[in-house]
């Protein structure tokens, strides 16, 4: 099953950095990710230098996930120079597009 998660909570880093990219790496999610989207401050998770950006980064390389944080949150809080190497700048038309051949089963807001 196909799915891609949608970060918009503040326990969006809890989650991702202590339950998602554990099982990412180790080949036990469960499920097929294939795409995260960034809202609000979890944009933050995607600068330079962030452990949980960097981690992604390196998942992404392997995996093909596609990793994209919201533009205009990003260029509100003067970040979107400063992303990861995985990270896109998008907004939802842009990730409806980046996703629309993957057969996504389901989107998880977290």
């Amino acid at each position: 099953m196909n799915v891609a998660y949608v970060f918009s909570t503040q326990n969006s880093h809890y989650i991702l950095s202590n339950m998602i990219l554990p099982q990412l790496k180790q080949g036990g999610h469960g499920l097929t990710v294939v795409g995260m989207f960034f809202f609000v401050d979890n944009t933050f998770m995607l600068v330079k230098g962030n452990d949980i950006g960097e981690r992604l980064t390196k998942i992404s390389q392997e995996t093909g996930i596609l990793i994209m944080a919201c533009d205009k949150w990003a260029f509100v809080r003067k970040i979107n120079d400063d992303l990861v190497a995985a990270a896109r700048l998008g907004c939802f038309p842009d990730l409806h597009a980046a996703l629309k051949d993957v057969a996504l089963s389901q989107v998880i807001t977290l």
